[in-house]
């Protein structure tokens, strides 16, 4: 409503995955002058309405290569941050907060980042 650089969105594509519909990389190009932080996370849709996060690597609704193809092409350079992590290897600390899988995630975006890029 109003046109100002400084009135932008958090992109969170677990929630906005939850809808099915969603296009999320069309979703980037369009809101490109209006994202000012990325929360990539992944989401298995159990029913309707009805969801957890996964690991980003797995095969979901949520294609996050094109996600991140969709950001190096709007030429993105804000902060991006994966999803919370989940409790893997053993790890115990607060539920949905898990550094391993947050570590993992973080790498495996950069990684695609990278290989987007050709470099």
């Amino acid at each position: 409503l109003v046109d100002s650089k400084h009135h932008g969105l958090t992109f969170c594509t677990g929630s906005l995955g939850t809808l099915p519909d969603n296009d999320l990389p069309n979703m980037i190009r369009r809101f490109k002058d209006r994202i000012h932080f990325v929360h990539v996370r992944n989401v298995k849709i159990t029913d309707f309405q009805s969801f957890y996060e996964v690991a980003h690597t797995d095969d979901t609704h949520i294609n996050v290569r094109e996600v991140m193809q969709a950001l190096v092409d709007i030429g993105y350079t804000g902060p991006l941050r994966p999803d919370h992590g989940r409790m893997i290897w053993g790890e115990t600390g607060r539920t949905g907060y898990g550094l391993y899988d947050r570590a993992l995630a973080a790498m495996y975006l950069y990684g695609l980042w990278q290989g987007i890029q050709g470099r």
